[in-house]
């Protein structure tokens, strides 16, 4: 991965996708807040052309609509990385191929004489990979489907490997691969499900696809930030159940990780 650099100042990093869908269907998966809600960060549209999306408590990014043209492109521009930072244009393609599916591309860029952004830069295009798988289960599995999310999060000290290796093997996902079947343990809300995606040892994540009670996606994580480990589940659940799975169940879920890492704390997000 790198950024790519051009003689007028613009950096740019990338990435792409090929998913099942129909433009239109994807196009509502990528340009609609219930839709980017659906298997990304809980997003809002407005009709002013603002678009927010919420990575936690007190991580809320915002973004402007500046090319609308559905449904093939859309972009918009941001303050990125924060009020010092170049402001940060992305923008969005859907292009449709044979078979049914369309590739989707991202492209991220800013204006900067220096080198102070590229790893910023870097970083999202990193992200993009783990995200992108949940687009392709969400367009193959539950396309159209009601959505309800929700996130247990919390924090603990380094390493990140440590604190995956405690919360993996918790939740007995630890020396899964691709495709192996998975069940929560004893003591939690009963899943059932099969593993999509296992991380690597710089990426400590691993995402299940479960069929009930309510079908959904769950993505874990451990991420290093900041001297310390973010714990974070992220669930999505799809149907006409989901909302009252997300009720019954987000209690139990964060209670558990509270108790597994006890400096994490009361520190949910529903949608």
């Amino acid at each position: 991965m790198s950024v790519k650099k051009d003689p007028s100042g613009r950096r740019s990093v990338e990435a792409e996708v090929e998913v099942p869908g129909t433009p239109e269907e994807v196009w509502a998966a990528i340009a609609t807040g219930p839709g980017v809600s659906s298997w990304f960060v809980p997003t809002e549209t407005r009709d002013d052309g603002t678009v927010v999306c919420n990575f936690g408590p007190g991580m809320e990014s915002a973004s402007t609509r500046t090319a609308w043209e559905p449904p093939h492109r859309f972009a918009a521009e941001g303050s990125g990385f924060g009020p010092n930072a170049p402001p940060l244009a992305t923008e969005w393609i859907v292009e449709a191929r044979d078979g049914g599916t369309c590739v989707v591309r991202v492209v991220h860029s800013l204006f900067a004489s220096t080198d102070d952004w590229d790893d910023q830069l870097e970083s999202i295009e990193s992200g993009w990979p783990t995200w992108f798988v949940i687009l392709g289960l969400y367009l193959r599995h539950f396309r159209g489907l009601p959505c309800s999310t929700f996130r247990v999060m919390g924090v603990t000290a380094g390493p990140a490997s440590a604190a995956w290796e405690t919360l993996a093997g918790s939740l007995g996902i630890a020396g899964l691969e691709k495709g192996q079947t998975w069940n929560t343990p004893a003591g939690l809300p009963p899943l059932s499900g099969v593993v999509e995606r296992v991380g690597t040892d710089q990426h400590h994540q691993a995402i299940v696809r479960f069929d009930g009670p309510a079908p959904g996606v769950v993505l874990i994580m451990a991420l290093a930030m900041g001297g310390q480990v973010l714990l974070s589940l992220h669930f999505y659940l799809y149907g006409d159940h989901a909302a009252e799975a997300v009720a019954r169940d987000e209690p139990a879920w964060q209670a558990w990780l509270s108790g597994l890492f006890p400096a994490a704390g009361n520190a949910g997000l529903t949608c």
